[in-house]
């Protein structure tokens, strides 16, 4: 089923169920959240990227206006609901100042594969060793989903972009753990040179080989 979606494009990534606070300041996206807030509407949040608006977006709710500056700027609290894909997309939409598309909502598929989620488990245990980041982890397989570590395992915009993308978890799993695969031998080797240059001008204890 196509509906239509305003539109506040984002040189960013969001996530399904993903929290996200916004400062409103330009004129066009006023009129979207006083929209949204009268309307009990939503709005799309599409990834900016490469100076176009790319086709997948994600579906917000606007949570509430948390304040209302004097100069009429807005700070919201919005979360995302799904994925969309873009039919149509439409730069000035008539009597209104945001852009808007008509849109599909894709069916997310959420339940991927234990043994996948498992090693997931272990490979941002790692990650998160490796980088001295406190992070607690889910305790079971099950528990862990993609979009809610999307932001946490070093992906840049386009691979959020390109995680976004996939509609199941278990393609999502796939994504991810390859991405870390490649990731962690390059933190780690960060790690070994972090370590040397602080051992430099150190009096080194090396045995040298017996021949």
């Amino acid at each position: 089923m196509t509906d239509f979606l305003p539109l506040f494009p984002l040189k960013l990534v969001v996530f399904p169920r993903e929290n996200l606070n916004l400062h409103i300041f330009e004129p066009r996206y006023k009129q979207l959240v006083r929209e949204c807030k009268e309307n009990g509407t939503t709005f799309g949040i599409p990834a900016y990227l490469d100076n176009k608006v790319m086709p997948f977006g994600t579906e917000m709710e606007l949570l509430r206006i948390e304040k209302v500056h004097e100069n009429g700027e807005l700070d919201i609290k919005t979360r995302g609901k799904g994925v969309y894909r873009m039919d149509d997309f439409f730069p000035e939409v008539s009597n209104k100042l945001y852009s808007g598309a008509d849109i599909t909502r894709i069916q997310n598929e959420d339940n991927g594969d234990d043994g996948l989620a498992e090693k997931l488990l272990d490979q941002c245990y790692e990650l998160f060793k490796l980088l001295r980041i406190e992070r607690k982890l889910p305790r079971s397989p099950g528990a862990f989903k993609t979009f809610s570590w999307g932001h946490l395992v070093g992906m840049n915009i386009k691979q959020e972009y390109e995680l976004l993308c996939l509609s199941t978890e278990y393609d999502r799993q796939k994504y991810m753990s390859k991405h870390l695969e490649n990731l962690i031998p390059i933190v780690q080797e960060m790690d070994v040179l972090k370590k040397k240059a602080r051992l430099n001008g150190h009096f080194k204890n090396v045995i040298p080989p017996k021949f």
